[in-house]
């Protein structure tokens, strides 16, 4: 009966990636088909203005005054003009169906491809006793007061946590607060903060060994989100102290400043000093970008990243283990946190025509996306601005980014939201194979072991 049921999701798996293969050919050769020469010109159109947008949104970044609106008027104009010609063809639904049939053959592919026995990579979790002293710090303004929303305070308090309450009105070293805890008997570091804080009060918990506690009441949450936490309640998040697990993850240092997510160089490296930034991310990007974008203000960057050379770009991010770059439904999201890589995105844009690139190549050249253990990032100035956590600072060049494999016990509730699983990649090549094969195939069990 088994190997009946195998060759059953074998010839699935084979009808899957020829479906999804005849949807492509389909979304591709429907416009011509529907509308012949007039289809082929529309097509050739529609990519016309796809470029169009492309060239326009950087116009809108790396210029000023009447020449930022005519791009940004561009930018809506171009892709209404390219539907108003489909309509006035009355091909409209052609272009409905032509995504409609991508739609689909993303998600067959997709299926075909999960369905070869490829198994996700999965975090081992170790069962440790529950702290019996642990030190919480909670930021009351962190995520718009989610600390008094949930009452984090009293909640941590009854669970016999020791709770420092931030001074929203006064700065305070929390990395000395962490450190003197850790001298008073602290056998665990929490913090209820945005990822920046995480990570200083996370760099004294793996310095001594210590188990951590993420608590989600940031704004965004980038580090929870990857760890699987609920980033609704962030008071589930104190179930780790009575039923948790850990995990053992990376961290991140830039010349020996600790980060959970990334540490930015170049354009927001520079945007995230503004003095405006904060209240208003939007207008203080549109101010500093075309000086920055047009390199008239701001270090030339030379990026190397295990012997790989990244000369000039405009913005190098350095990640704790690499983002997915393939899934726009998982793009930010990283797979893992204990794969002891950084991640390393550059980019360089220096007109309107690579900047369409960029958005409609597969392979623009002017990215770069990479993994190394050991970033340097250096600078024609003496100092470079960096963005670490969303935090700005200052540090002087060359900064140096290594990472420390699974230095962190975070610990964690062992019910929890989890992580969702990461569709496969989208391997053409692999698809005509399979979609080739006329017996049962077979793929090679992905290792478990983390």
């Amino acid at each position: 009966m088994g190997s009946a049921m195998g060759e059953r999701d074998h010839r699935r798996q084979r009808w899957a990636a020829r479906g999804a293969l005849a949807a492509v050919a389909l979304a591709a050769l429907l416009p011509l088909v529907s509308g012949g020469l007039k289809g082929l010109l529309l097509l050739l159109a529609g990519l016309v203005g796809l470029a169009l947008t492309a060239a326009a949104l950087w116009w809108v970044l790396s210029r000023r005054g009447p020449a930022r609106m005519a791009a940004a008027v561009l930018a809506v104009v171009a892709p209404v003009g390219v539907i108003t010609l489909f309509a006035a063809a009355n091909l409209i639904w052609v272009v409905f169906a032509s995504l409609l049939l991508w739609c689909l053959a993303v998600w067959s592919g997709r299926y075909a491809l999960r369905s070869t026995g490829l198994r996700p990579m999965r975090v081992k979790e170790y069962r440790t006793p529950p702290p019996r002293r642990p030190f919480i710090l909670l930021n009351p303004r962190s995520g718009g007061g989610k600390v008094e929303k949930f009452s984090l305070k009293e909640k941590a308090e009854e669970l016999g946590a020791q709770v420092v309450l931030l001074d929203p009105d006064h700065h305070q070293d929390v990395t000395a607060l962490a450190k003197a805890a850790v001298a008073d008997g602290a056998d665990l570091l929490g913090v209820a903060g945005g990822d920046g804080t995480q990570a200083m009060v996370a760099a004294v918990a793996a310095e001594h060994g210590l188990p951590f506690l993420v608590i989600s009441a940031g704004t965004r949450n980038h580090f929870a989100m990857d760890l699987g936490l609920d980033r609704d309640d962030p008071s589930t998040c104190l179930d780790a102290l009575t039923d948790g697990v850990e995990l053992r993850v990376d961290l991140g240092f830039a010349d020996g400043r600790p980060f959970v997510n990334n540490a930015s160089f170049g354009v927001y490296g520079a945007v995230v000093q503004s003095p405006g930034y904060r209240d208003d991310k939007v207008g203080a990007a549109l101010e500093r970008l075309p000086e920055l974008l047009t390199r008239q203000s701001g270090p030339r960057l030379t990026a190397s990243a295990d012997g790989t050379t990244i000369a000039d770009p405009q913005a190098v991010l350095v990640s704790n283990n690499a983002y997915r770059m393939d899934d726009p439904f998982g793009f930010g999201r990283r797979e893992r946190l204990n794969s002891g890589k950084l991640g390393v995105l550059a980019v360089r844009v220096d007109s309107a025509v690579e900047a369409a690139e960029l958005l409609l190549s597969p392979r623009p050249e002017g990215l770069t996306v990479l993994t190394a253990q050991h970033v340097v990032v250096d600078a024609d100035e003496p100092h470079l601005e960096v963005g670490l956590d969303g935090e700005a600072l200052t540090l002087p060049a060359p900064v140096h980014c290594r990472i420390a494999r699974r230095a962190l016990r975070v610990r964690v509730p062992r019910n929890r939201p989890g992580v969702p699983e990461a569709p496969p990649r989208l391997e053409w090549r692999r698809l005509r194979k399979l979609a080739a094969a006329v017996g049962r195939t077979a793929a090679p069990a992905r290792s478990r072991r983390s």
